[in-house]
């Protein structure tokens, strides 16, 4: 009778143990997963950033890119109204050298 008493003590015991150890397992567990989460939505903030960052220079150098065009269309538009007065005085001048021919 004493073997049997102490062979269940001895069990108890050895069932006490095995679930603290799950209880710490399940514990190291949740804690292991709970900072993989954060790191991961750490992570996720951080190329957010990043994206929003890139997305901002992308836009102030299409701003920028828009405003050399107009700038290069309005030299364009100076140059061709010269080269127009130009034409025109061109003209004037062979006209003028057609009548004193005559």
């Amino acid at each position: 009778m004493k073997k049997i008493a102490v062979s269940l003590v001895l069990a108890a015991s050895l069932g006490l143990a095995a679930c603290s150890g799950a209880e710490e397992a399940t514990t190291e567990a949740t804690d292991a997963t709970a900072e993989a989460t954060t790191e991961a939505a750490d992570a996720a903030v951080e190329g957010a950033e990043a994206a929003t960052d890139a997305a901002a220079t992308a836009t102030d150098a299409a701003t920028d890119a828009t405003a050399k065009a107009g700038e290069m269309a309005d030299k364009a538009g100076e140059m061709a109204d010269k080269a127009g007065d130009a034409a025109a005085k061109a003209g004037e001048a062979a006209d003028a050298a057609k009548e004193a021919a005559k």
